[in-house]
């Protein structure tokens, strides 16, 4: 019997996961989602007790301290120095317990920032990240390096998966740390709702930035799915890039036009090119995922903010605001 931890479990992808899980009802698996409340895994004790309690087999490592671009921009060194405990400990405790494999959740901003695209994992160490969120971005390249030295040692097999960027259910919509698809998604809700005295065609929705940066951006509950595979059948050190296709990626102002659509909103969508863009562009090629899984089908990415959207109205009261 497999037992699988889950840390960082009440999240956005850690619900997703429980979901599928919940879909699936493997009965050679027991599972258990980990939230903040459950130990705070910057402490070493507090990681150990929690292994202790749950005696896993396998870690779906998903915790972290993360948050939009204004929240890295401004806490580098919070960063750094968080995920470098919550990664060391984690870690360290799933080889001290006996885990057999550990799959952790890195990013696609921990790429170079000066780089050709699109970029797959042989690139991941090629040159510094981004200067906007370098202290997250190098927290979590040193996941890579801490796997390898693992195996190299122990020949434990501890891996990870690089997403692109996340979004769905359960998301967190908080202002001052959101990503950009709940940060859209909880403004416009706010936008909506408030001084109802105002024709809602005269309402204007800012875009921050240009609207022009690309982005590509996996539906949580897809990436969930494929975390699961990574997990029973992917049995390499080696990280993988867990993205939707280059054909895919979409830019922040289309973001801004599906989330519009979705509810339905007759106002007008403007930039506001004062605003940090961020980087450019992030490209990340899934040609290693699709020569392992030629056939996975990604939902459609309207359907899945439409979902998304719906999600966040349904249960606008639960909703990390």
């Amino acid at each position: 019997m497999k037992k699988v931890l889950v840390t960082g479990g009440t999240g956005l992808v850690g619900k997703a996961l429980e979901a599928i899980i919940k879909e699936e009802h493997p009965s050679d698996e027991e599972w258990y989602f980990a939230g903040s409340k459950d130990a705070d895994l910057t402490n070493l004790a507090a990681t150990q007790t929690l292994f202790d309690k749950v005696q896993p087999t396998h870690v779906i490592h998903l915790a972290a301290m993360v948050g939009g671009l204004f929240h890295n921009m401004n806490n580098n060194l919070d960063f750094l120095r968080n995920n470098l405990l919550i990664n060391d400990n984690v870690l360290q405790t799933a080889h001290t317990k006996g885990c057999t494999k550990v799959v952790s959740c890195l990013s696609t901003c921990i790429f170079p920032d000066k780089t050709s695209y699109p970029i797959d994992e042989t690139m991941v160490h090629n040159g510094p990240p981004h200067p906007s969120n370098y202290g997250y971005s190098y927290a979590k390249r040193l996941i890579d390096i801490q796997n390898h030295a693992y195996h190299d040692k122990h020949g434990h097999l501890y891996t990870s998966v690089i997403p692109c960027n996340i979004f769905g259910p359960h998301d967190n919509y908080k202002p001052e740390v959101s990503h950009v698809i709940p940060g859209m998604i909880h403004r416009m809700h706010k936008l909506r709702t408030e001084q109802p005295e105002i024709e809602e065609s005269d309402k204007i929705f800012t875009v921050y930035g240009s609207g022009k940066p690309l982005r590509q951006f996996i539906y949580s509950l897809d990436l969930a799915k494929l975390m699961i595979w990574v997990l029973r059948s992917y049995n390499s050190v080696e990280p993988i890039v867990l993205s939707v296709d280059e054909s895919s990626e979409v830019t922040i102002y289309e973001v801004a036009e599906a989330i519009a659509k979705a509810f339905n909103f007759k106002g007008k969508l403007v930039c506001d090119t004062s605003k940090a863009d961020g980087q450019y562009k992030k490209t990340a090629s899934n040609a290693k995922l699709r020569s392992l899984l030629p056939d996975f089908q990604f939902t459609d990415f309207k359907q899945a903010i439409d979902a998304s959207v719906r999600w966040y109205i349904d249960n606008y009261e639960l909703a990390r605001n």
